[in-house]
Order: C-alpha cells, then structure tokens, then sequence
C-alpha cells in the first residue's frame, strides 16, 4: 500500500487556522475513502474527520462546524481546513486510505502517513 503524506501542520495563535494536505498515490486514490484522525501525548489516536464513499462527510462532534475535509483527486490530496484553533486541538495529525468498516475506527484504514504537528498556543 502507498503511504499518504502529510503537510501543513505547524504553531497557530487560538482562534487562527491551518490547512493540513495529505497526498497519495495510486490509481485508485479518487475511489478511496480517506480520513483524518488525530493523536495528543498520553492518548489515544483519535477521529476527525472523513471523507467517505459517494462524498460523504464524517466530523467528530468536537470539530464540527470548525473543520472541513475535501479532496482534490486531480491532485491525489485530501486537505482538512483548520478553523478556529483552540488549545485542545494540539496533537499529530495523521491521514489514512480507508479499508473496510466503521469511518470512526482507526482499525478501519490500512494505510497511515507519518503524522504532521499541529501546535496552538493559547
């Protein structure tokens, strides 16, 4: 499987934005469901955002209305737009193809980038 590769993270001010972009490869990019999860120091990787199959979107309830996931398959690119930054949102960032199963489960995707920092200040 190709491995995804993040960008974009970095330090934000609380209340800024940030846009993280995860590109693949692979002629099937455009037919993938792709997803964003997250992962703070002392916890469990956790789910973001989704973009799933026929275009659906998938947001946990904690960025909702904040956050945004789209894709370019032109490009081979999934970003996550990164609106109203509060400290909480600190963690790595991490993008995966999707598999099989629950959007929500990190166990439901088989391929994982190296994760990208996203720091907010308060």
């Amino acid at each position: 499987q190709v491995q995804p590769v993040e960008s974009g993270g970095g330090l934000v001010q609380a209340g800024g934005s940030l846009r993280l972009s995860c590109t693949t490869s692979g002629r099937t990019f455009s037919n993938r469901a792709m997803g964003w999860f997250r992962q703070a120091p002392g916890k469990e990787r956790e789910f973001v955002a989704a973009l799933g199959w026929r275009g659906l979107l998938y947001y946990a309830d904690s960025v909702k209305a904040r956050f945004t996931i789209s894709r370019d398959n032109a490009k081979n690119t999934v970003y996550l737009q990164m609106n109203s930054l509060k400290p909480e949102d600190t963690a790595v960032y991490y993008c995966a193809g999707h598999s099989s199963g629950s959007y929500y489960d990190p166990d439901s995707y088989g391929s994982w980038g190296q994760g990208t920092q996203v720091t907010v200040s308060s």
